[in-house]
């Protein structure tokens, strides 16, 4: 069995009253979130999950399988789990965060107190797209740059996609082989945040999460395709802001 040291980098904060544990999209790394700590409320513990295969676990070869993925993320989260937390998560990361939260619920009887899902949607709708985790290379990149996540100049970077591709097919993979199994909805508030131009997730979709949860449920869109995360992180975070310090006064 492969040993995995800590998937989870979280910065001491005595007086944080939340962890906001974040999940990257496919091919994606902790650095996605490095400027989350400095805008979020200071009372709100940013905890980036480093997924294996990218940067501090680039040792570990990247998880194929939704299943087992799930498991080791929970491992390296149980001891952060000691205080208030939620979960935010953009595209594959949405959907690992939701697998994440029905884990901990079945194992440990525990739940994120808000579930915040970003261009990701619903585990219930099936995916009409054919696989491409296993495409012949030149295939690949074509399909990653219609999905217009990675730069141009990466995907020109013979030497950099050496080190990218397998990651990202194992990303797919997770994705392209998950099933959906049905449970009772999840006790947390879910938060659905998309992109008005994303040709991938449409409005329709992200708002059937709604059956996903008994209790609160928001749906919000943003100016961009389907990584606006970037394109509108400053609106993305406030509302992250504004959410999580209504849920730091109920805890």
């Amino acid at each position: 069995m492969t040993l995995i040291n800590s998937l989870v980098t979280c910065n001491p904060n005595s007086q944080a009253a939340m962890r906001l544990f974040c999940f990257p999209y496919a091919g994606g790394n902790s650095l996605l979130f490095r400027k989350w700590r400095d805008t979020l409320p200071k009372n709100i513990e940013v905890c980036p999950v480093e997924l294996p295969g990218r940067l501090s676990q680039r040792h570990i070869p990247p998880f194929t399988r939704m299943k087992p993925l799930v498991n080791a993320i929970a491992l390296s989260l149980l001891p952060y789990l000691e205080k208030p937390f939620a979960f935010f998560g953009h595209s594959m990361g949405g959907l690992v965060s939701f697998e994440l939260a029905r884990f901990l619920r079945a194992n440990y009887n525990l739940q994120p107190s808000h579930l915040f899902i970003s261009g990701r949607r619903p585990p219930q709708i099936p995916g009409t797209a054919a696989p491409i985790h296993t495409l012949p290379l030149p295939e690949f990149i074509a399909q990653l740059r219609r999905l217009n996540g990675t730069p141009e100049a990466v995907l020109e970077n013979a030497e950099l996609m050496q080190i990218l591709v397998p990651i990202l097919r194992a990303d797919f993979a997770v994705l392209e082989n998950y099933t959906y199994i049905d449970e009772p909805p999840l006790d947390c508030a879910i938060a659905i945040f998309g992109g008005l131009e994303d040709k991938e997730v449409s409005h329709e979709q992200l708002a059937a999460w709604r059956a996903q949860t008994t209790n609160s449920f928001q749906l919000q869109m943003f100016k961009g395709d389907h990584f606006f995360l970037h394109s509108a992180q400053d609106l993305l975070l406030q509302s992250l802001s504004e959410q999580l310090l209504i849920k730091k006064t109920e805890v």
